[in-house]
Parts: structure tokens; C-alpha cells; sequence
């Protein structure tokens, strides 16, 4: 019980974090959503003339892109940097000599800033659909279960993305790059630039195999009814997996780490 209360705490802390810097929280997540409308009116270009596209009707597009935009929510910039931040900075040092994991403890603080990206994103979705009609929204509650535990699931994925990536600033000075190629190719195998069904076949099957499609193809799959209730538990099987063994990979890779490198700064 002491241990969840540890780690429970953490996460408290990371959430008033992320509320005593609101004003920059508030003006980076507008500028997320100004890029979800961009996109929208984008596709919107695109379908124009069309009754589908790669599957996908006009009304589908639209649903994806507001589950991609809140998969992509609840794990925050702030995480992202905060890992790599205690790298750079040899704050890390100090974690060594507390007595908590520190891949729980980030976790922990993943999790604190994802409640509230997640429950501002979904208020912002919930007025996004009561301005725009043909959203397609699935009416038995059985489906938001399974779309909010692959959400969870997807969570974990991509944790275990960032973290790994985030861990490469051991051996390196800066971390603006690495984040950079982890959004890039992150954004592109997910499924979050454009669904994997307007891949070709060989790229599609590549980004199947890989943990990436769990963070917003699976979630999609299931919130527009494209897969069944035992599909759908095959599916968050898969992301269940993937988030196993990237946790695993992901302790692997601080052991060898904290054991071989210098910290920068530090």
C-alpha cells in the first residue's frame, strides 16, 4: 500500500505541475487544437468530390481524426522533455539515490499530466462535435470500455516509446533531435498522419507489425466499430504485449545506462 501511495503521489505532483505553468499548458494545447482543425479542413479538401477514400467515408475521417487528436493528447510534451530534461541536466543523480524505480516514477508522472490532457481534450472534442455534423459515434456502451482500455493500453505503448528514446540522451548532448525523429516516425507507423489503410501494402504490413500502430490504429479500429468485441480484445492483447516488452526493453536499457555512461552535466 506504501508503495502505491509513493507512486500516487508522484503523480499529484506532476499534475500540479503542469497546473502551475497553465498559461503555457493552455497556449500549447490551443495550438494542438488549431493543428487538429487544420488537418480537418485539410481532409475536408481531400474528400471533396469523394464518397470514401482508402475505406474511409467522409464521416469515419472525421471520427479518426478527433480519436488521433486525443490519443496524441494524453501523453504530454511535458513528459517527453521532463525525462530527458534530468538526463541532460545530471539531475538524474539524485533518482539513482531515492529509494523508487525510476521508470515507475515517470510513469507515474505521465499518467498525473495525461488525466488532464485527457479530460481537456475530450471537453474540446465534445464541443468539436456539436458544431460539426455526420460524426460518427458508436452507440453501445460495450465499445467506449474497450476504447478506454486501449486508450489505457496505448498509453503505456507509447510511454515505453518515448522512454526508450528519451534514455538516448545518455549518449548524447542534446535531446531535440531525438524527439524530433521519434515524433516524425511515430506520427507516420501510428497511424496519426494518416490511417495505415492509405499504405501500400508492404508499408501497411511493416507498421502492423510494429508497436506503433497500438497507440492510435488500434484505438481507431475499435471506436469505429471496424473491429468486433473478440477482435477488439485481440487487439488490446497485442498493445498489452507491446507495452510489456517495451517496459521490459526500456529497463534493460537504463540498467545498461546508469552502468556505462557519464552523465552529461552531471
Amino acid at each position: 500500500m506504501s508503495v502505491i501511495r509513493k507512486y500516487s503521489s508522484i503523480t499529484n505532483r506532476s499534475l500540479q505541475n503542469v497546473l502551475a505553468y497553465r498559461t503555457s499548458y493552455v497556449i500549447t494545447f490551443l495550438s494542438n487544437f488549431v493543428n487538429l482543425l487544420a488537418i480537418y479542413f485539410l481532409w475536408q479538401g481531400i474528400y471533396s468530390g469523394r464518397d470514401s477514400l482508402g475505406g474511409y467515408t467522409w464521416d469515419q475521417m472525421k471520427t479518426y481524426l478527433l480519436v488521433t487528436f486525443l490519443a496524441n493528447s494524453v501523453l504530454s510534451w511535458y513528459s517527453e522533455t521532463s525525462i530527458s530534461g534530468k538526463i541532460l541536466d545530471g539531475s538524474v543523480a539524485a533518482d539513482l539515490l531515492k529509494p523508487i524505480d525510476f521508470q515507475t516514477a515517470r510513469f507515474a508522472e505521465t499518467l498525473g499530466s495525461s488525466l488532464l490532457e485527457g479530460g481537456m481534450s475530450t471537453i474540446l472534442i465534445g464541443i468539436f462535435v456539436l458544431f460539426t455534423s455526420g460524426i460518427t459515434i458508436p452507440h453501445s456502451p460495450v465499445v467506449y470500455v474497450l476504447f478506454a482500455v486501449s486508450l489505457l493500453a496505448a498509453i503505456l505503448v507509447k510511454f515505453g516509446i518515448v522512454y526508450l528514446a528519451a534514455l538516448l540522451c545518455f549518449w548524447s548532448t542534446g535531446s531535440m533531435g531525438i524527439v524530433w525523429a521519434r515524433i516524425a516516425v511515430t506520427n507516420l507507423l501510428s497511424g496519426a498522419l494518416v490511417p495505415l489503410a492509405f499504405f501500400p501494402d508492404r508499408l501497411e504490413n511493416l507498421a502492423l507489425s510494429l508497436p506503433f500502430q497500438s497507440i492510435i490504429h488500434t484505438p481507431s479500429m475499435i471506436f469505429l466499430e471496424q473491429a468486433d468485441v473478440s477482435e477488439a480484445l485481440s487487439l488490446i492483447g497485442i498493445q498489452c504485449f507491446w507495452g510489456i516488452v517495451l517496459w521490459i526493453a526500456g529497463k534493460c536499457m537504463w540498467n545498461w545506462a546508469v552502468r556505462q555512461v557519464t552523465i552529461h552535466g552531471g
